[in-house]
Order: structure tokens, then C-alpha cells, then sequence
């Protein structure tokens, strides 16, 4: 490999087309405000590096970045490429990741609106991530370890699987399909409206109004707090170990739950099954 350090660059496709190039210690940065830095290129390694220009990684394939910094400047970070490692690296630049596949982040710092669109085939794991709309129509995910804060995540995803992660986030999983989430705290508002074949097993619910107008929802042994109006027209298989304030409407299924302060039946549709195990608790209304 060809090898670049301590240099500074900052014209047009500084580095366009390049391959087989190990990139240390260098700046894309300065007066010349060029763009597209590592456009179309092959089997690039970057390390502790400073990205300040727009679109640095269009096109690429085989790219490998440790320790770097993108900042708020550096929009659009990595568009149309695939084969990523990225690690112990800040992405700070909006949309820094978006129709790329085969990509793996660990232990970096995502502060991104509108992260990882429609990528396909990407693990992330001991990361933290501040964004709206993040991941939103991207299939086949794997996250471990991720701490999220944000809105309108995960919207639109196929095929995720998520383990010991938090999430304080509104509006999480909608219209997602075929999602698994384990030992896992998920706090925020209308949670997972209108997914289909969602799954969550030992997880924390925190929040208002969740899991409504699910299909093939279960809930494996979860704890629900502050949750009110749960359920609404969705078909569920849950087993819930908390109290919870009130449940309306379930279309079909059967939840089990120890206490639940009021169950709301205005409509004739509502055929789910609803087991408490303190009847002395709860409160029925048509």
C-alpha cells in the first residue's frame, strides 16, 4: 500500500480514484473547500485523521477508518459504498451514512441526523448515537451494546436484532418488520406502531401509548412502566411482568400481566385475551 501522512489536503477529489492507500494522521481541511476527498476509490485504510469537507467516502469499496474525526462540516460522510469498518471514530457530519452495505461501527461517538438510510447489512456495537430518523429503511441489522437518543428511529428496518441496548427515542420500529430486541430498555412515545413480526424478550417499556396497531407482536417476560393505552387493535402474544396502567383494545392474542389499572373496550373488534393475576386491580370499561 501507498502510504500518506501528516499531510494536509483540501481541493476537489483531492484523492479521487485512489487504491491500495493507508492514510495517517492527515487533514481534509482548508481554503479551497474541496469536496468528494476519496471518491471511487478501492481498499482504503484512514487513521487518526481530521475530515472537515463534504462527501469524503462516495463510491468506495474495502474502507477501513480508525480514529478519526468527522465534524459537523463533513455532510454526507459515506454514500454508495460497502465493505466498511469504522472504529473509535466520531461522525458528526449529517446523513454520515447512507445507502451502503457490509458495514461495521464499534466504539464510536454518532451525533447524525438522519443516519444510515436504506443500508443494508450493518453491525454496530459499544456506540453511542444521538440522531432523528436514524437507520430508517435499512434491512438486516445487528446492534449490541448501542446507547441511542433521538427521534423516529429504526422507521421502515427489516431483519434487526438488538441486545442490551438503550433507547430513549419517539416513535421507534414503525412499520419495521421482523425485529428481535433482548435485555433491552426502550423509553419513549408510540412505540412500534404498525410493525409486523416485532419480538422483544426481557426487555424495559417505558412510555405512552405502545404496540399499537402491531401484527405478530410478542413480548417474552418484559417490564412495562408508564405505559397507558397499550395495545390498541394489535395482534400480541405478551407476557408482561409489571403493572400497567391501562391496556385498550387488543385486537387478538392474549396478554398475560399481574395488574393493570383499567382495560378500555369500545370496540366489538377487540377479541384479545387479557389474563391479570390481581383481579382486586383492575377496572373494566366499555
Amino acid at each position: 500500500m501507498t502510504n500518506l501522512s501528516n499531510q494536509t489536503f483540501d481541493e476537489e477529489r483531492a484523492l479521487y480514484g485512489s487504491c491500495d492507500l493507508l492514510i495517517s494522521d492527515c487533514i481534509f481541511s482548508g481554503p479551497a473547500d474541496g469536496e468528494s476527498a476519496l471518491k471511487e476509490s478501492d481498499n482504503i485504510e484512514v487513521r487518526n485523521s481530521f475530515f472537515n469537507l463534504r462527501y469524503p467516502f462516495w463510491h468506495d469499496h474495502d474502507l477501513k477508518i480508525t480514529g478519526c474525526e468527522l465534524t459537523e462540516l463533513c455532510r454526507a460522510a459515506l454514500w454508495y459504498s460497502e465493505d466498511i469498518s469504522i472504529s473509535g471514530s466520531k461522525l458528526h457530519g449529517i446523513k454520515a451514512l447512507r445507502e451502503c452495505s457490509n458495514v461495521r461501527i464499534s466504539g464510536c461517538d454518532i451525533q447524525s441526523p438522519e443516519f444510515g438510510w436504506s443500508t443494508r447489512k450493518i453491525f454496530m456495537e459499544d456506540t453511542k448515537a444521538v440522531s432523528e430518523y436514524f437507520m430508517m429503511r435499512s434491512e438486516d441489522l445487528t446492534f449490541r451494546n448501542v446507547t441511542f437518543q433521538g427521534k423516529y428511529s429504526f422507521q421502515y428496518i427489516k431483519n434487526a436484532v438488538f441486545e442490551n441496548c438503550t433507547f430513549e427515542t419517539k416513535d421507534a420500529f414503525w412499520h419495521g418488520e421482523n425485529i428481535t430486541v433482548r435485555n433491552s430498555v426502550i423509553k419513549g412515545e408510540y412505540l412500534a406502531w404498525y410493525s409486523n413480526g416485532l419480538t422483544l424478550e426481557h426487555c424495559r417499556i417505558i412510555g405512552t401509548q405502545p404496540f399499537c396497531y402491531c401484527t405478530n407482536l410478542k413480548l417474552i417476560d418484559c417490564e412495562m412502566i408508564d405505559c397507558d393505552l397499550a395495545f390498541e387493535k394489535s395482534e400480541v402474544a405478551a407476557t408482561i411482568t409489571t403493572p400497567v396502567i391501562s391496556i385498550k383494545n387488543p385486537k387478538s392474542g392474549t396478554i398475560r400481566v399481574p395488574a393493570v389499572d383499567e382495560i378500555i373496550r369500545d370496540d366489538p373488534n377487540s377479541q384479545g385475551q387479557i389474563f391479570v393475576d390481581s383481579h382486586d386491580s383492575c377496572k373494566e370499561s366499555a
